[in-house]
């Protein structure tokens, strides 16, 4: 990730991100196939109840964030390969030390008429930073934002000045809960944006509503109207082969195997689309000792659990988050079971046929399965498992504080932005509940390194440390599958959290 983007690059790049789900079109309709305008769109996802939100930066689960879509843009997103791409932003630069950034604006309206400026930008970066918000889920990666310092230069540029140099800074900003909103708005019931749909009605854990936005920088969407609905995965594998919608979100393998031949639905798949694991807490007894969550990770077989729980559609996880994107370390040994050490390990660490609780849910699926086949592979090994079911409406924010094994889960994100995010003391999503101020600082000093390939050796030495000390056992990196009414046209492989995914405004209907 170069430090400083000329204009060209950059706007190689917003050409390839604005052509957006119109170019290789395999997997939901002929490329050649030409778009069609008007039409309602309903796409149905796991639901997450009254917790569902319309504050862009406050999301959590995948229906707020496919919502925010809709109707908020971010300055940057991700493209396939976890690199920023422009949105709002044109371009952007740094100074040498990777400390004070810029960026300019495209000319893009919100939906009651007012034209986007800097003012719109430093206002959205101060309600993320905004202490009385704890729930605003950028807030700790991008707070070395040096707000009092930051300026508009003109209307059409911003300068963010950073406490401290980050050569990262850019992805920071395709991260959730990064969504621009205009200077002042605070009412979440009333969002205005400058995305591609105009919001009409949201009901919590039920439905949301929004209408085509002529005046959006990219174009009008082909759609007249989409529908995004919460729903169980039962009821959305009914609804899409019924016909009733015409995009399910998050799909199982099984559902995918079912529908092999059937010309109502079409799965697409993504592959390496995030990872699949356990969190053991490290915070505490036992897995505040490295030694038991080493045997933990040497008990655990998961080869099976990608066989039985994602039915194979799936890579064998290594205990690393981000396989095959920037920054992974290269000529890592795959682990393997051992069950024979991680039982050796189990004794010294007093841990052999002791019981440990794992707090499971229904939140996501598989998350049951894989915690009972967890519990059966750890029997093997000597170490007891008792799961306890959490309510799924509030399992993610829950199992930060609760159990001592907890299912893991995560889509796509530029390993630095994962890190930020799951890792450090102050991280809102610390899962894993890793807490380590030397690891802090270890990260940190990675991020000022302006230099790709010593920040590349300093980011692999950082997660060398996690994968061997840490508590997070990653053994999949899955398909990320969603299904597609046979009706649908332009829906694009992508990964979760990335400038296609979930992107309604140039799809149509056949």
């Amino acid at each position: 990730m170069p430090v400083t983007h000329t204009r060209r690059s950059v706007l190689t790049l917003a050409a390839t991100a604005g052509a957006g789900l119109l170019v290789g079109c395999s997997s939901g309709g002929s490329a050649s196939s030409s778009p069609k305008k008007g039409g309602s769109l309903s796409a149905a996802f796991p639901g997450g109840g009254v917790k569902e939100t319309m504050d862009p930066h406050a999301q959590r689960q995948f229906v707020d964030i496919a919502r925010h879509k809709a109707v908020f843009d971010k300055l940057v997103d991700l493209d396939m390969e976890l690199r920023p791409v422009p949105r709002l932003a044109t371009e952007w630069s740094s100074d040498k030390s990777a400390r004070v950034w810029r960026f300019d604006l495209r000319t893009a309206r919100f939906h009651d008429g007012h034209v986007l400026d800097a003012d719109d930008v430093l206002y959205s970066l101060s309600r993320i930073l905004t202490p009385k918000a704890a729930d605003h889920l950028a807030k700790k990666s991008l707070s070395d934002v040096d707000l009092a310092n930051c300026r508009a230069v003109g209307k059409r540029s911003v300068e963010i000045r950073l406490t401290r140099p980050n050569a990262e800074f850019p992805a920071l900003l395709a991260m959730t809960g990064t969504a621009i909103v205009r200077d002042g708005w605070d009412d979440p019931k009333l969002p205005v944006g400058t995305g591609p749909f105009k919001f009409v009605s949201f009901t919590a854990g039920r439905s949301f509503t929004a209408r085509r936005f002529d005046d959006h920088w990219n174009g009008a969407p082909h759609l007249d109207e989409v529908r995004i609905l919460s729903a169980e995965s039962e009821a959305r594998a009914a609804a899409v082969r019924s016909g009733e919608v015409h995009y399910a979100h998050e799909m199982t393998p099984t559902f995918a195997r079912t529908v092999e031949h059937d010309s109502r639905v079409r799965v697409v798949a993504t592959a390496r689309s995030g990872v699949q694991g356990f969190a053991l807490k490290t915070d505490r007894a036992p897995f505040d000792d490295p030694d038991a969550a080493m045997a933990v990770k040497l008990l655990v077989d998961r080869k099976q659990l990608v066989d039985v729980v994602c039915a194979g559609r799936a890579e064998v996880g290594n205990d690393l988050y981000g396989e095959g994107y920037m920054y992974y370390p290269e000529g890592l040994e795959q682990r393997e079971r051992d069950v024979a050490e991680a039982r050796r390990l189990l004794r010294r660490t007093g841990l052999l046929n002791k019981t440990v609780s794992f707090y499971t849910s229904t939140a996501a699926d598989g998350f049951t399965q894989a915690a009972h086949l967890f519990a059966e592979q750890a029997g093997e090994a000597g170490l007891r498992v008792k799961t306890t079911n959490g309510p799924p409406e509030s399992y993610f924010t829950d199992a930060l504080t609760t159990g001592t094994v907890i299912n893991h889960r995560c889509g796509s994100m530029p390993i630095p932005t994962y890190i930020s995010e799951r890792l450090l003391t102050e991280s809102p999503q610390n899962a894993s509940a890793w807490k380590h101020r030397d690891f802090d600082d270890a990260f940190a000093a990675a991020q000022t390194v302006t230099d790709d390939e010593r920040r590349n050796q300093r980011y692999g030495a950082v997660q060398k440390t996690i994968r061997d000390r840490g508590g997070l056992v990653l053994w999949a990196h899955p398909e990320w599958l969603n299904a597609i009414s046979h009706t649908v046209r332009g829906v694009k492989e992508a990964q979760p959290n990335t400038v296609d995914w979930a992107r309604f405004d140039t799809v149509w209907l056949d």
